[in-house]
């Protein structure tokens, strides 16, 4: 039988950090469905009180499993901010990523979070979150961690942190700001096992307020 070097090639790489090669491990590029850009090119120079600030994009695509898809709109979302409304939370996972006042979710000034809750624990592979990218803003703050209980107290593994002053106290981070674009911000959760995700910001260089448009989170159930 020709096996071709597609499949090939993510086989020996799962083989090779000793996972167990099946037919729905083949890796397969991340392409989320994008929406229209608000804005042309991305600044030079992050905005005033922003430094080290880089534009976001991968400089390739994400691999991941070709069996994973989108799971966050069968998640139960919660936020740290008690005055927003669960009818308003479920606009983070309608699938309507545009720039538009309509679009996104507003929640208080200061450190806030979204918790997403699966149920049961998944394979996760990939979160990309829109805030909001109608011009070429800079969130602050970003912390993106998964965790085995509610509370957050349990085997707590973060994927993401540009939180340097740790406003948000999950503890400082080293990754850079960057500029929201349509294409959002995806991370690699690295098939981390896990029930819920947490989302952390704080404000931006527009705005105190945290804007979420759309979020997207790439899994699978066990093997």
């Amino acid at each position: 039988m020709k096996i071709t070097s597609r499949i090939l090639l993510p086989a020996l790489c799962l083989a090779l950090s000793g996972l167990t090669v099946t037919a729905a491990d083949e890796l397969v590029p991340l392409k989320p469905a994008l929406p229209e850009p608000a804005f042309v090119g991305t600044p030079k120079e992050g905005p005033p009180g922003t430094k080290d600030v880089e534009s976001g994009k991968l400089a390739k695509p994400l691999m991941i499993p070709k069996d994973a898809v989108n799971i966050a709109p069968k998640a139960t979302l919660s936020t740290s901010d008690a005055k927003a409304s669960p009818r308003s939370l479920t606009k983070i996972t309608d699938g309507d990523k545009e720039a538009r006042e309509s679009s996104v979710v507003l929640l208080r000034k200061g450190p806030q979070y979204l918790q997403f809750d699966f149920g049961k624990p998944f394979e996760l592979y990939a979160i990309v979150i829109w805030h909001a990218h109608d011009s070429a803003k800079v969130y602050h703050s970003v912390v993106a961690q998964v965790a085995d209980d509610a509370e957050f107290t349990k085997n707590v593994r973060t994927l993401f942190n540009n939180d340097k002053a740790n406003a948000d106290g999950v503890g400082a981070g080293t990754d850079r700001e960057y500029f929201e674009t349509n294409e959002g911000k995806t991370i690699d959760a690295k098939g981390e096992k896990a029930q819920f995700v947490r989302l952390y910001s704080k404000g931006s260089t527009e705005s105190a307020l945290n804007e979420y448009t759309e979020v997207e989170i790439y899994g699978r159930p066990p093997k």
